[in-house]
């Protein structure tokens, strides 16, 4: 992200839109408003349903800034420059589970419903305009919003389909996993990418003959007519803005049926099966919790491989925000909900697999920034992660630890979990592994890589005799 001498850097995710543009001016996050822009925001910050929204924290806290805070693209000043509540951790759309981006969706349809009621609409559709506080989806792109012309469809619906429907109905009617679907592409995916897997009966699914088939069809046949010319037929045949609000509230009734409850998988039982002692157990989370609440209070921290939450939860007591890593979209899903039920706002899960993060993408690979890129956090939780990357995905022991040191914040600290190679667990990885694949893991290279990376503070071996806990000062 490149930074002006003035010290503001331009949002890389904000090109898209040049009637408002984001920018960061130290932990600020700021927006500019083009002369239009600026008109509908007054318009907007007068309305009833807007202010309502805000205050039930449905919608980021937005308020006037000074419009020299930052510059035009052109050099001269914003007509207007809104200052947003800064989000803890930002999250992409491919990083959640099913639950979640069900629950982002109807957040985003509830918004849009209450918008038509007072004469506004939302041009963009797309999930990515939804962020998370802790297990609280909250809408963020308040430059969305815009007046609402009679006889004109949803603008975002084709996004919404793209972003949010298809990757829904793709896991809820075939059992399919959207996350690497969404991961591939950061437009969503595409109708005539779908629709060859919806054909014979799979076609009378909820939504699919209206959302994938119709609709396709529907962009073939306009696909040479402007989009004026399609408005100015919607409204040759009586589409009014009560057909739109039926609409959405049609699509928001789909949304609401689709769902998906994955069967048990390994991981949703690790707790049971990763053969911890009641000790040990006792040992762990007490450490846990003295390496977090050692020094200042963490404003972030990452439990990776969280599985049900069990330290993210200890860690939330003793942190402004923790975000809860694991791989299995099963697991996540189900953590997501409890936490949702909890009204947990300090913890946020994500689906990450930590052998293959989320890179950069979209235009010039930075419009969607790497987990690597938004980690840096004041602690780190790599809790019996360690031996799956090292053993199980054949990560060289010196990367493993250099990956932890690089998520880490300058003089963050790191809680790391060695399980030595006779652990039954170790064992029964390195039984599926040629005899003397790995020679160097073993606990003293492991110590000696950490001292060289930072200070280890305290070390603790669990009763059990197999496992090693240590604090790590990182560059210390």
């Amino acid at each position: 992200m490149a930074i002006s001498p003035t010290g503001v850097r331009p949002e890389p995710a904000s090109f898209r839109d040049p009637a408002n543009r984001v920018f960061h001016v130290g932990d600020e996050v700021l927006r500019g408003l083009d002369p239009q822009a600026a008109e509908h925001w007054r318009a907007l910050a007068g309305s009833t349903f807007f202010p309502a929204l805000v205050a039930a924290r449905k919608v980021c806290a937005t308020e006037d800034a000074p419009p020299t805070l930052v510059p035009a693209a052109t050099g001269a000043p914003w007509a207007a420059v809104l200052r947003h509540e800064r989000i803890p951790f930002v999250s992409h759309p491919y990083e959640w589970s099913f639950s979640m981006l069900r629950d982002a969706a109807l957040l985003h349809l509830e918004i849009l419903r209450a918008a038509l009621g007072e004469g506004f609409t939302t041009k963009d559709g797309s999930a990515y305009n939804l962020q998370w506080r802790g297990a609280d989806p909250v809408f963020i792109d308040i430059g969305s919003f815009e007046p609402v012309r009679d006889g004109e469809p949803w603008a975002g619906y084709r996004q919404f389909c793209q972003t949010v429907l298809y990757p829904l109905m793709l896991t809820a009617h075939l059992g399919v996993d959207f996350q690497p679907w969404l991961r591939a592409r950061v437009d969503g995916i595409e109708a005539d990418e779908l629709r060859p897997l919806f054909g014979g009966t799979r076609r009378l699914r909820p939504g699919v003959l209206t959302h994938l088939h119709l609709h396709g069809a529907m962009q073939h046949r306009n696909a040479a007519a402007s989009t004026s010319e399609v408005r100015d037929q919607l409204r040759a045949a009586g589409f009014s803005r009560d057909l739109l609000l039926a609409t959405v509230r049609g699509i928001e009734k789909l949304v609401r049926k689709l769902d998906h409850r994955p069967a048990g998988s390994h991981w949703s039982d690790y707790q049971v099966t990763c053969g911890y002692s009641a000790r040990d157990r006792v040992a762990k989370e007490q450490f846990v919790v003295t390496s977090v609440a050692a020094g200042a209070r963490p404003r972030l921290v990452l439990d990776l491989g969280a599985n049900d939450g069990r330290y993210s939860r200890l860690a939330a007591g003793h942190a402004d925000y923790v975000v809860a890593v694991e791989q299995d979209p099963a697991v996540v899903d189900e953590l997501y909900r409890k936490l949702r039920s909890e009204g947990q706002r300090r913890i946020l899960p994500l689906v990450l697999d930590l052998a293959d993060p989320s890179p950069g993408g979209g235009w010039r690979g930075v419009e969607r920034a790497g987990f690597a890129d938004r980690a840096s956090a004041d602690v780190v939780l790599a809790l019996a992660v360690v031996h799956h990357l090292a053993i199980g995905r054949n990560v060289p022991l010196p990367e493993v630890v250099d990956w932890l040191a690089g998520l880490t914040a300058p003089g963050g600290t790191v809680v790391v979990e060695f399980v030595h190679p006779e652990d039954p667990m170790a064992t029964r990885l390195l039984a599926n592994k040629p005899a003397g694949l790995f020679p160097d893991y073993r606990r003293d290279t492991f110590e000696t890589l950490l001292a060289a990376r930072g200070r280890v503070t305290e070390r603790l071996e669990l009763p059990s005799g197999t496992r090693t806990l240590y604090r790590t000062v990182m560059g210390g």
